[in-house]
Formats: structure tokens, C-alpha cells, sequence
């Protein structure tokens, strides 16, 4: 129930929908209930053939909600506005009874349009109100956070899961009023005609409710296996497609298809325990129904065999029986339908729930610029109980241009990540100008931090709006003049629409060169105190590698960097070079000195060949 109210808040403002929703409802009921008894009118005009004026009531009678009364009321509107000296035929009677129904019909189909289109808009509100929350949420959730999750399974989430939570609002509504008040209206014209046939009526309701609650009692468990599948199925997809060179030129494209299609079997399996269960209550609800029609044929037709009771009374009775058991119906499918949404409701809660695990507080200050030196003291830095970061000491005074070196796995590229606050240190400090990079506002030390990776992230969009990233709100021209500082210009502009050519998904219709100078334009734009390359040329041919590293000297050039390198080459003229291996600086000095000390380091130039 907690989960519930919890997801019900999203639909908040509730009254600006569920009055007029309501409203609509309520007129809805009242005619839909009101053509059916329209029947005992007109049945009643064909058997007589015709309707004696002198007979017809000559003021409106005293209010009561009876069949009776209303069908007084038409006999009064009738002599009023139709009344004369000898008889109404029955033609005319059909004609006015007909124009009665058609007005009747029209506001109830338009109450019920209008009802059905207010519930549809509040069901989109309400769906994204949850997805932009948990889309904030989760873009608000640290880089750990992405590194141990699926990107398949926070995909399903924020689509398969949220599109059924939505459910779980506009349902309960419907079961809150519309239903409610098709039973109640149902009922009162039921009571108005006999209330002792009505007795069978009440009886057989309560029974339709358990049999179909029983039915639906394991709905909830099945949709929580069946929301958790989706979501391995797409992050299965998702890393497949994301990796098809690798699946092609490992000839692992029958294990992975298998894999998907195990995990498929093993969905449509539950969406079958499901299907059964809800395609039953429907069927179930109708044969109970058509049994207390049954009861009542007999026992109503009896009373009209024995005079009790008007024929025409009792088909319209039996009109408005027949449609009771559809509100029940609609009930249990939304109950059905919430079970399904309160357990697409758990998953989503439970990333909504996800704090991030490096937060700002009202205690920390800006770093407005950067001006003297960073510092790493005593850091110690562990991925779960593994420590990969073992006490390393070392200062990048500003202007300075610092590398690491060193064997894979050394914890090069995770020391970048805490000085831009990915992840926070285990022990120890990382220190700008004398300040602790945790008491500056994350955003602000981000603001002075610009990183260009071996891994370029690139998005679907134009060459302009990907460079524009790095300084949102550019001109043309400050995007220009970064491209041309990064050599991407000519490229660009002998692409077909310029700087608003689309580079596809990831960046999939540029080369491994052009994608990384886009990614070097991008920091260019931003214009940094402090800058980390990781990688940045490791993935590129030679030639690419010549014309990157241009790029890359132009935005070193003057400014504070740290670089990751595995070509030793491209770091020869770094003011100091750390040498990191299994989390320690085993060696510290510029390249001559560190060749002199024939160490680690001259090992690693002589394996790549270097003199």
C-alpha cells in the first residue's frame, strides 16, 4: 500500500483530473442507464399501438427514482407538447421516443468520449511526470552506479517499466468513479423497476468478485518476473548490437542469439501464466452473469406469467442486468492491470530510490579559477575490497604537464577519475590550491576539469551541436575556431551539410581520427584550467595519431594537463612522468632522467621500440 500512495503522488495535481473526469462519469452513467430504460416506452407503445391523449397525465408527477416515474414523465412531455383531441398513433409515438433516445445516446457517447480523453491525458501526465523523476534521478546517480548496472535492464526501466506503472494511476481511477457509478446508476434503474428481482442481482455479485480475485492473486509475482526478463532481454540485445564486430569475428553469434532466445522462452512463459489468469476472469465474470440471468428469466417470467409484473418492464429490467456485470468485469481487468503496474512500480521505485554517492551540501564553496597546484596526499582508492590505489604522492604545479605510464591495470585511468570526483578517495586527499576537491561544489570543479578518453563519446546529432556540448550556448564562430584548433575543419567542411551533418549513432560515420577530433574541439570550446588525456591517440592509426597529436599539442600548450599514455612517444616532453604500477609511483622524472635510471620506464620505451 506504501508503494502505492508513493506512485500515486505523481499524479498529482489528482483534482484538476478527477473532477471534471468524474463529472463526465456520472452523466455518462445517468443516460447510459437511462437508454435502457427507455426500452419499457417504447415496447410499451408498439404493444398497445397507440396512446389515448385523454389518458396521459396532465401534470408532472411527484419525484421518485422509479421506472415508474420516468415513465410518467415521457407520458406527461408527450400530452404537453403533443397532446389533442383523440390519440397519439404509434408512429408518432415511435418518432418522438426515437428523438428521446438519440438525444439520450449523444450525451451519453460524448460524456463518455470526453471522460475517456481526460483519463488519457491524465495517464500522460502522469507517465511523465515518473519518467522525467527517475530520469533526473538516475542521471543525478554516480559513474559506479553505471559501471555496475545493465544498460539494458536501467533502459527497461525508464520505458517498459514506467509505460506499466502509469496503469496503476489511470485504473484506480476508473475503479474509484466510473465503475462505481455505472453499478450505482445500474442499480438504482434496477431497484426503480423490481426491487425484488434486485435481491438475486446483489447476490451474485460478491461471488463474481472472489472468483476472479482468486484468479488474479499471482498476477503481481508473474509481472515482477516478467518486468525483471524485459530487462535482461534488452541488455542483452543492447550489448550484442553494441558489440557485433566482436560477436561476428568470434563466431559467437549462435551463442549469443541462444542466450536471447533462452531468456525470450523463459518471458513467454511467465506472459502465458499471465495471459491464462487475465484472459479467465473475463469469461469467468460473463458465465457467472449469464447464471443470474438464468435465475432471473425464471423467476422474473414467472412474475410476468402470473401478472406481477409488465413485459416491457422486465426486458428492460433485463437490458440493465446485462450490463452490471461489465463495470464488474472492467474492475477485475484493473485490477489485473494494477497488480502488473504495482510490480513495474517496485523496479522503478527502486532506482527512484538510488541517492548518488558524491552529493553537494550548503558547507561547500566554488572554485571560481585555478591558480596555484593540485595535490594528491596519501590517496588511497579501493573497488570494493580490492585496492587499487595504494598511497601515491604527487603535486601538478599549474601549467605543468604530468603523465603516467605504466602496465594496464596499474590504476592510471582511475586516478583521472578522482581527480574529477567520479569517485572519491578511500583515504587521503586530492587538493586544489590548498582546498579539498570535497569541499568544492561538484559542478564547479567539473566546470574547470576537461577530459579527452581513449573511448570518444559522440551523440546522434550534427558536428555543431557536439562540438556546441562543450560550452553550451556557443556562436558559430567560437565553434569554428575550436574546430580549427583541434584540424577538424577541413574534414568538417568537406562533409555534405557542413557542421550540420548528422555523424550518426556514436559518431558511426566518422573515422576513428575524426571522432577523436571532434572530442579534442569539444574540450578546445570549453577552454579548461585543467586537463586530462586518457589515451587520447592509443586507439588511432599512425596517420591519425600525427594529426590528433597537432591537436592535442595546440590545447596543452599552456595549460595545466594530466596524461595517461600507453605510446610513450606522445608524452617525451611532459614535465614529469609517474611511473604506476599495482597502485604505487615506482618512478617519478622527466624522460631523460627516467632512461638514465634504466628502470621500468626504459624497459617500456625499449619494448615499444623508442631511441
Amino acid at each position: 500500500m506504501k508503494l502505492f500512495f508513493r506512485i500515486f503522488k505523481f499524479a498529482s495535481p489528482v483534482g484538476k483530473y478527477a473532477i471534471p473526469y468524474f463529472i463526465c462519469v456520472l452523466i455518462y452513467a445517468i443516460f447510459n442507464t437511462f437508454n435502457f430504460v427507455m426500452i419499457m416506452p417504447i415496447l410499451d407503445a408498439l404493444f398497445h399501438k397507440g396512446i389515448d391523449v385523454r389518458t396521459l397525465p396532465t401534470s408532472m408527477p411527484d419525484f421518485a427514482l422509479t421506472a415508474d416515474y420516468l415513465n410518467e414523465s415521457l407520458n406527461y412531455l408527450m400530452y404537453k407538447y403533443f397532446g389533442h383531441d383523440g390519440g397519439l398513433d404509434i408512429k408518432k409515438i415511435l418518432v418522438i421516443l426515437s428523438g428521446v433516445l438519440i438525444t439520450s445516446m449523444f450525451i451519453s457517447n460524448l460524456s463518455r468520449y470526453l471522460s475517456q480523453k481526460i483519463m488519457a491525458n491524465f495517464g500522460i501526465h502522469t507517465l511523465k511526470k515518473i519518467r522525467d523523476a527517475l530520469f533526473t534521478n538516475i542521471m543525478k546517480l554516480s559513474v559506479g552506479f553505471f559501471s555496475n548496472s545493465r544498460k539494458g535492464d536501467v533502459l527497461s526501466r525508464l520505458n517498459s517499466d514506467i509505460g506499466t506503472v502509469q496503469f496503476i494511476v489511470t485504473n484506480t481511477i476508473q475503479v474509484m468513479f466510473r465503475e462505481p457509478l455505472l453499478i450505482i446508476s445500474y442499480f438504482i434503474g434496477l431497484i426503480g423497476i423490481s426491487f425484488k428481482l434486485t435481491v438475486f442481482t446483489i447476490l451474485v455479485l460478491p461471488i463474481t468478485a472472489l472468483v476472479i480475485g482468486f484468479i488474479v492473486k499471482r498476477l503481481r509475482h508473474y509481472a515482477h518476473h516478467s518486468q525483471e526478463a524485459i530487462g535482461e532481454m534488452l541488455a542483452i540485445s543492447d550489448e550484442a548490437i553494441s558489440g557485433i564486430k566482436v560477436v561476428k569475428s568470434y563466431n559467437i553469434t549462435d551463442y549469443i542469439t541462444q542466450k536471447y532466445i533462452d531468456k525470450g522462452t523463459f518471458f513467454s512463459n511467465v506472459q502465458r501464466k499471465m495471459a491464462s489468469r487475465q484472459q479467465l476472469a473475463s469469461p469467468v465474470s460473463e458465465f457467472l452473469g449469464v447464471i443470474a440471468v438464468t435465475i432471473i428469466l425464471i423467476y422474473g417470467g414467472g412474475l410476468v406469467a402470473d401478472g406481477q409484473f409488465e413485459a416491457s418492464a422486465f426486458i428492460a429490467y433485463i437490458g440493465i442486468f446485462s450490463q452490471v456485470t461489465r463495470p464488474v468485469r472492467a474492475i477485475t481487468d484493473s485490477f489485473s492491470s494494477i497488480h502488473q503496474g504495482l510490480a513495474a512500480g517496485e523496479r522503478v521505485m527502486e532506482y527512484m530510490d538510488l541517492k548518488p554517492e558524491i552529493v553537494d551540501d550548503p558547507s561547500k564553496t566554488k572554485l571560481v579559477s585555478f591558480e596555484d597546484k593540485i595535490e594528491f596526499k596519501n590517496v588511497h582508492f579501493s573497488y570494493g575490497d580490492k585496492e587499487v590505489i595504494k598511497g601515491i604522492n604527487f603535486t601538478i604545479n599549474k601549467g605543468e604537464t604530468v603523465a603516467l605510464v605504466g602496465s594496464s591495470g596499474g590504476g592510471k585511468s582511475t586516478i583521472t577519475d578522482l581527480l574529477c570526483r567520479f569517485y572519491d578517495v578511500k583515504s587521503g586527499s586530492i587538493e586544489i590550491d590548498g582546498v579539498d576537491i570535497k569541499d568544492y561544489y561538484l559542478s564547479s570543479l567539473r566546470d574547470h576539469v576537461g577530459t579527452v578518453s581513449q573511448d570518444v563519446v559522440l551523440f546522434n546529432d550534427t558536428i555543431k551541436s557536439n562540438i556546441g556540448m562543450g560550452k553550451l550556448g556557443s556562436a558559430d564562430e567560437e565553434i569554428m575556431a575550436a574546430a580549427k584548433i583541434a584540424n577538424a575543419h577541413e574534414f568538417i567542411t568537406n562533409s555534405p551539410k557542413g557542421y550540420d551533418t548528422n555523424i550518426g549513432d556514436r559518431g558511426a560515420k566518422l573515422s576513428g581520427g575524426q571522432r577523436q577530433r571532434l572530442s579534442i574541439a569539444r574540450a578546445v570550446l570549453k577552454n579548461p584550467d585543467i586537463l586530462i588525456l586518457d589515451e587520447a591517440t592509443s586507439a588511432l592509426d599512425t596517420q591519425s595519431e600525427q594529426t590528433v597529436q597537432l591537436a592535442l599539442n595546440s590545447l596543452l600548450y599552456g595549460r595545466t594537463s594530466l596524461v595517461v599514455a600507453h605510446r610513450l612517444s606522445t608524452i617525451q616532453n611532459a614535465d614529469k612522468i609517474l611511473v604506476i604500477e599495482d597502485g604505487y609511483i615506482v618512478e617519478t622524472g622527466a624522460h631523460a632522467e627516467l632512461i638514465a635510471q634504466g628502470g621500468i620506464y626504459k624497459t617500456l620505451i625499449d619494448i615499444q621500440k623508442f631511441k
